[in-house]
């Protein structure tokens, strides 16, 4: 039963760390563009000289 004080704190903090840096990432704009990285690879580009 002690275990419980100690686990359900450090989940909860989990919880919350992970919520925040998943905002963090989808405010600073990484989640924005999901398709063209996967369609650039397919396309050529010129050659610069």
């Amino acid at each position: 039963m002690n275990i419980l004080y100690m686990m359900v704190p450090m989940a909860l903090l989990m919880g919350f760390i992970f919520i925040y840096l998943f905002i963090r990432v989808v405010r600073s704009g990484q989640y924005d563009d999901l398709d063209t990285p996967a369609i650039r690879i397919l396309l050529d580009e010129e050659k610069k000289k």
